[in-house]
Order: C-alpha cells, then sequence, then structure tokens
C-alpha cells in the first residue's frame, strides 16, 4: 500500500508495514471505544477525526480505511457504516484513489 511505501531514513519495508499495523489497530481500538470519529463528506471521501499527528505516524485516513475494511473490528465497520448512513452516501473508492483528503475533520478537503 502507498503508506507503506513512505518510510523513514533507515527503516525497512518490513518495519513500515509492522507500524503500519499498529497504528491501525490503535486507530481501530480508538474508534470502537469512541475515542475517535469517523466522517464521510458530500465527495464520498473518508476522514477519521480526533487522531494526532503522531498517533497516525503518516498513515493517510484512505490507508486507513483500507485497512480497516479488511481487518478492523466489526465494531469499526459498523462506525463506519454508521458514518455513511449519516452522510448518505458511501465512501468512494475512486475519490479515495485521487488522494482527496481532510486535515479539518472533514470541514474542507483537498489533495495538495
Amino acid at each position: 500500500m502507498p503508506c507503506e511505501s513512505m518510510r523513514s531514513r533507515g527503516q525497512t519495508l518490513k518495519q513500515r508495514v509492522a507500524e503500519v499495523a499498529e497504528v491501525v489497530k490503535k486507530i481501530n481500538a480508538m474508534i470502537a471505544a469512541g475515542k475517535a470519529q469517523v466522517k464521510v463528506g458530500a465527495n464520498g471521501a473518508i476522514a477519521f477525526i480526533g487522531i494526532s499527528n503522531e498517533e497516525r505516524d503518516g498513515v493517510t485516513d484512505a490507508c486507513i480505511y483500507r485497512r480497516m475494511m479488511v481487518s478492523g473490528s466489526p465494531l469499526a465497520r459498523q462506525k463506519i457504516a454508521m458514518a455513511e448512513q449519516l452522510a448518505g452516501r458511501a465512501v468512494d473508492k475512486r475519490v479515495l484513489a485521487t488522494g482527496l483528503h481532510s486535515h479539518d475533520g472533514g470541514i474542507t478537503w483537498g489533495t495538495h
């Protein structure tokens, strides 16, 4: 995945893969516990709210979403489904592929 290719200096791919898995595991638990929220934008993009940059460790919302849909807890996936229902639309995988994301909890969206 693209988020695994964003390694720090001297970090191996294997180390980054493990690091990304650990980040997603923590965020999965935060969402399940209600400590982080999920927002789906009018454009079909997704944002995870309440997660600091340190907790993200360079892992994007798109990567978090992809990983959670494959290996996330049922409760976290249910929270994503609830966010989709609240927004009135599903997460659009084509929009995710463009890199559209939010840095302010889903108020504005961009690809910078």
